[in-house]
């Protein structure tokens, strides 16, 4: 006799911090959109009445005292447990009406799925070009070190699976944990589904919680370091080939000299070009090495997200 699976359930993340003004119309559009999700607001010392307005709209309201949105993901991640996750932002920006199509995604075996604003409507949207200038250079960047056409990098809508929520260890502390989930993802071969998603600029009275400068610079330091580590070959290896080149532009000056005097008269020089290229070399081996540390780690991470996946079946049978 074969065991019912019990069904699906969703749950929808909303992290806020002083968003009276809008979580209020949020709650109500995602439960309209999947009645049967339960939604969580996670408040992140807000002084304003978001958590009371969330709570009369019938979310199931938390408290997350680690300012920074990455903190409040870490949160949720680790308390709530369900089948497929939804999360948004509690600005209204994104359109509850595409939360079942990223549900399907999810249940169909995709292990994330984006919710893509840069495809749609985002560019005529948002009035900061200072924000549209930098999801193109984030975009762009990782792209091209991943060999990857993600549209939408720092997109806030996305759909996880549970194996991906329990196995993603949320290292950001603030808005540049999206980034940091796309560069984990792509790093780890996991399966993505890009949804276009119609975005839509606060609404009056709305203020936004970046800063367009400070998250930026956090931004472009986390891929900065998720590089670093993840891809540690091309970094090191990158940064040893141009300073060996260096080292040994430098020795040859030294050379040509002595073939053409007999002489070496620069001592200094021939000992900084010599210490160049043994810096070049080493950098270069640190990247081999470390090469193959992260790829062990992501056949580690494969193993341990198998494990997830099988207890989690074993666990709905």
């Amino acid at each position: 006799m074969s065991l019912k699976k019990a069904p699906s359930n969703v749950a929808i993340l909303l992290p806020c911090y002083n968003e009276e003004i809008t979580v209020g119309k949020v709650i109500d559009d995602f439960h309209a959109a999947l009645p049967e999700a339960t939604i969580y607001v996670y408040d992140n010392n807000s002084t304003d009445r978001t958590a009371e307005i969330a709570r009369a709209e019938g979310a199931v309201v938390r408290k997350e005292p680690r300012q920074g949105k990455g903190n409040v993901i870490r949160a949720m991640f680790e308390d709530i447990d369900a089948d497929v996750y939804i999360m948004a932002d509690g600005d209204d920006t994104y359109p509850a009406e595409a939360a079942p199509a990223m549900v399907s995604k999810v249940l169909e075996g995709y292990d994330m799925v984006i919710g893509d604003r840069l495809s749609s409507t985002y560019f005529e949207e948002n009035k900061r070009p200072f924000h549209n200038f930098g999801n193109k250079l984030v975009r762009n960047a990782i792209n091209g070190m991943f060999n990857a056409h993600v549209a939408d990098i720092m997109t806030g809508y996305r759909a996880f699976s549970f194996t991906f929520v329990k196995t993603y260890p949320v290292l950001s502390h603030g808005f540049e944990v999206e980034t940091e989930m796309t560069i984990h993802s792509l790093n780890n071969n996991l399966r993505l589904y890009e949804m276009p998603v119609q975005y839509r600029d606060r609404p009056a009275g709305s203020l936004s919680k970046l800063d367009t400068v400070g998250d930026g610079i956090k931004v472009l330091s986390t891929i900065f370091r998720m590089i670093r580590e993840y891809k540690p070959l091309p970094f090191f290896g990158g940064i040893g080939v141009i300073v060996t080149i260096l080292g040994l532009a430098f020795a040859s000056s030294v050379t040509f000299d002595y073939w053409r005097t007999g002489m070496v008269a620069r001592f200094p020089t021939l000992i900084g070009a010599v210490m160049l290229v043994i810096a070049g070399l080493l950098c270069i081996a640190t990247g081999i090495i470390l090469d193959v540390i992260a790829k062990n780690s992501r056949k580690s991470f494969i193993v341990e997200s198998n494990k997830f996946v099988y207890l989690h079946h074993a666990y709905r049978r």
